[in-house]
This record gives structure tokens, C-alpha cells and sequence, in this order.
């Protein structure tokens, strides 16, 4: 919030975006976007949690080492590949 204050203060003195953005070290984008929403803080929620590249796989690959335990997991990877 003291950033942002810092921005808005460095404007109302008469600075460009570009000024500002080489005095704070932030992007002219980041300054301007700051500057478009007032005094209002960053609003940051939670993130979607993201699905692994692998995780459609799960089974199959559970499966697998049950079955043989002493797969390697290049090996799985392989069979994944190929099959999947």
C-alpha cells in the first residue's frame, strides 16, 4: 500500500509514468495500472489448483506398481507415452 501511495504522490508532484517507473523501479505498466486504480490495493485471491501433467495417469500407474513394484519410473514414463 505504501507503493502505492508513493505513486500517487510522485503524479500529483507532476512526474510522468515513465518518471515514476525509473524512480521506483517498477515497470511504467505496473505504475500506470496503479495509477488507473486509484488507491484501491492489489487484489489478490487464490489460485486454481493446477492438475500435474500426470495426474490423468494415476491409476494406471498405481495400478502398475502394485502389481510390479520394482518398475522404474522411466520405465512407467515410457509406458505412458506409448500407450497412453
Amino acid at each position: 500500500m505504501e507503493e502505492i501511495l508513493t505513486i500517487h504522490d510522485l503524479h500529483r508532484q507532476g512526474l510522468t509514468v515513465q518518471a515514476i517507473a525509473r524512480r521506483t523501479g517498477l515497470d511504467r505498466k505496473t505504475v500506470a495500472k496503479y495509477l488507473g486504480r486509484g488507491l484501491e490495493p492489489p487484489a489478490y485471491g487464490p489460485r486454481a489448483p493446477r492438475i500435474g501433467l500426470l495426474e490423468p495417469y494415476h491409476d494406471y500407474w498405481r495400478q502398475r506398481l502394485v502389481a510390479y513394484p520394482e518398475l522404474s519410473s522411466t520405465r512407467l514414463l515410457r509406458e505412458i507415452r506409448e500407450f497412453g
